[in-house]
Formats: C-alpha cells, sequence, structure tokens
C-alpha cells in the first residue's frame, strides 16, 4: 500500500498500481501530483535510484489497474509490441439504461479536435477503435457493463457507450448535462490487465474488485 494508491504488483521491473480516480496518470507540469510523482517519492523513500516511466494511461477520472516500468528500456518493450505483450484490458462501467443490444461490439474511427474526441461510422483518416461489451447487471436506470478494448484509444469507451446512447454516469465529456447521478465520479474502473512480462516471460494476470460505490446501485 502506497498511501491511497496501492500497489497491486511489484518486481525488479515493473509495478502495477490500482490509480485512484481523480488522480493523473502523468503530466508535463512538474509540480502536479500524478502516478509517475507518487512512485518516484516511493523510490525514493526506498532509496533506490529507479524512476517510473508510463507504459500506459488512465484517464484522470477513471480508476483502476495502471502498469508503470523501473526503467526507459522495459517501457520501450511495450510501446514496441503492445497488442502481442498485453493480451487482455477489462473494465467496468455503470452506464444510463442498458445499452441494446446487451452485448456487442462498438467500431468506429476517432479523431480529436479541441473539444475532445468525434467518432465516425466509416474511415475518416481516424484511428480505428473497438470495444467488446457485454452487460452484467442492470435495473431501472442503470446498467452494470465490462468492455473488453481490442484496441486502446484516447476516451474509447466514453465515446462509444455515448454512440449506443447509454453513456456513462457522471462523466462531464460525453455524458448528459444534467447528470444526476449518486455517484461522485466517472462510473469507469479498469479491473483487469493481463501481460506477458517482458523480461521472465512469465504470464500475469492482474484483477481488483469492482468499486462499491458501483456496485452499491444494483443492491437488491
Amino acid at each position: 500500500m502506497m498511501g491511497k494508491m496501492p500497489i497491486v504488483y511489484e518486481d525488479h521491473y515493473l509495478l502495477v498500481v490500482d490509480k485512484p480516480a481523480g488522480l493523473l496518470s502523468n503530466s508535463t507540469h512538474p509540480n502536479d501530483i500524478t502516478v509517475i510523482s507518487e512512485l518516484n517519492n516511493y523510490f525514493i523513500s526506498r532509496r533506490s535510484r529507479q524512476r517510473a516511466h508510463i507504459v500506459h494511461r488512465l484517464d484522470r477520472d477513471t480508476s483502476g489497474l495502471l502498469l508503470v516500468a523501473k526503467t526507459k528500456d522495459i517501457a520501450r518493450e511495450f510501446e514496441k509490441d503492445w497488442k502481442e505483450r498485453v493480451y487482455d484490458r477489462a473494465y467496468v462501467a455503470v452506464t444510463w439504461g442498458t445499452p441494446v443490444p446487451s452485448s456487442g461490439t462498438v467500431k468506429s474511427w476517432l479523431t480529436e479536435n479541441e473539444y475532445g474526441v468525434v467518432s465516425s461510422p466509416v474511415d475518416n483518416g481516424g484511428k480505428i477503435a473497438i470495444t467488446h461489451y457485454k452487460t452484467l447487471r442492470r435495473n431501472k436506470q442503470y446498467a452494470l457493463v465490462q468492455m473488453n478494448l481490442e484496441t486502446g484509444r484516447r476516451n474509447q469507451i466514453r465515446v462509444h457507450m455515448r454512440e449506443l446512447k447509454h453513456p456513462l454516469l457522471k462523466d462531464p465529456i460525453y455524458g448528459y448535462r444534467d447528470d444526476k447521478s449518486p455517484l461522485k465520479r466517472l462510473a469507469l474502473h479498469a479491473f483487469r490487465l493481463c501481460f506477458y512480462h517482458p523480461v521472465t516471460g512469465k504470464e500475469i494476470r492482474l484483477e481488483t474488485p469492482f468499486p462499491e460505490e458501483f456496485t452499491e446501485l444494483f443492491a437488491d
């Protein structure tokens, strides 16, 4: 445990933390508190000369499993062959209403502008984005939905759920303007991360529980 950010996995080369909602993964501003700055302070406290290097990112308001390398060379190993090395990333979200159909795949091309990410159903020169989803639980207001990413684009899940007309709760950009959600945070959590270790080749499978504030919405 490191403050409010538990370390889920650690070895000589890698760290996986359970990032809380509201914390940046990384930043170009040196005074920002981020996962990377917190981990570098952790290394200093242990009198280690290692430094944290970002491997992938989660949005500030998304919680969950985040992979960090302890050297630039290890980070580059993931960059060179991300799709083969990281073979499963799964998220859980709470949406307004139940997606129709209740399980399926969303595929679109994403481009970015000053307002956020824009989706197109046809190739417009953007980046292809593919999200597989399935509904786990539902009630009259919300659905608990699992998402597996075939691609990892910025805001991909949030944009795709809006396309299905069932945006995430408490999403200030892609959700409802008059959001009356009982949650105080974006309803998105990265609960599963599976990868092949770049040095040992070992298969690493990690999961965290769904956030209680999500599951409480479906209590009987």
